[in-house]
């Protein structure tokens, strides 16, 4: 019998095992097409899947080799139809993870269970889903919006995240502590406590920040809202010095000028920042307010 003869078999053997492998990578590809199919163009190949075959081998998956990005698909593949009872039956079985606490928090949102959605939002962290949160607890209590994200700005901190995102929460925290100062006595400590807050936060976006417009601007505005105008000036002159085609940095450098008495420095302002952009808001009250002062 000459060698070739000799491992003929093997090779049979071979060819099939190669051939079964290659069957199961490609029915968990398809699988996988079929679970993520909204993610396809119209017309192409995962989009003429059948859901239910993805969710088959998936499942065939889970009771042969159990792995996290298994459990992880189905858990959401359940939340998307709705099952919130699967859904909780993958994602306990997942190590602790952040999208262990993410799949955690939508179970907890769609039972209702909001407060907990937040806490596992918050051990996520996921600050897009914590300000959602916090804008729906502000629109009856901002204070409790305010502590929330709060609670989510030292969890960023401890977690060593990207300044850009502790930045956008500070800005979120200034825009909702200004939100419980319009609540209280006009004038009052209270109202002066929580508008200092605000201004605090919005410094600390500009400062985690330093290139964005946006925060300076708002930072900016804060500063004059309290008599700061020194400050007020300096924040929009950075906030051109980012953007010089912002016409909210250029008319905010109107205002503090008509504060201080230069109606024609304002007025020279307004003009420059009107044909920016007219419809800007820091236009319009600078427009205001030299109305006012012509009459």
């Amino acid at each position: 019998m000459s060698a070739l003869s000799r491992y003929a078999p093997a090779r049979s053997i071979l060819a099939v095992v190669i051939g079964a492998l290659l069957l199961a990578f490609g029915a968990i590809q398809a699988a996988s097409d079929a679970l993520n199919a909204d993610a396809a163009a119209p017309g192409t190949l995962p989009r003429r899947v059948p859901a239910a075959f993805g969710l088959t081998v998936y499942r065939a998956l889970d009771r042969i080799a159990p792995a996290p990005y298994v459990e992880t698909t189905l858990a959401r593949s359940a939340l998307e139809r709705g099952d919130v009872d699967d859904a909780e039956r993958y994602a306990v079985r997942l190590p602790g993870s952040p999208v262990r606490d993410e799949l955690l928090a939508r179970i907890a949102a769609a039972r209702g269970f909001h407060a907990l959605a937040a806490e596992y939002y918050l051990a996520a962290p996921d600050p897009a889903a914590v300000a959602a949160i916090a804008d729906a607890l502000a629109q009856r209590d901002p204070a409790a919006g305010y502590a929330l994200m709060s609670e989510l700005r030292a969890r960023l901190m401890r977690s060593a995240t990207h300044p850009d995102a502790v930045a956008e929460t500070d800005w979120a925290m200034g825009r909702l502590a200004n939100r419980q100062a319009w609540r209280q006595i006009p004038g009052s400590a209270i109202q002066n406590a929580w508008l200092v807050r605000a201004s605090r936060d919005f410094d600390r976006a500009v400062a985690l920040a330093p290139l964005s417009q946006r925060y300076a601007v708002e930072a900016a505005n804060q500063a004059d809202l309290l008599g700061d105008r020194p400050r007020a000036r300096d924040l929009f002159a950075h906030a051109l010095a980012i953007d010089p085609s912002s016409a909210d940095a250029v008319a905010g450098l109107g205002v503090v000028a008509w504060q201080e008495g230069d109606r024609a420095g304002a007025a020279a302002l307004l003009e420059r920042s009107r044909a920016i952009d007219p419809a800007s808001p820091m236009v319009r009250a600078l427009e205001r307010d030299l109305k006012v002062s012509s009459r």
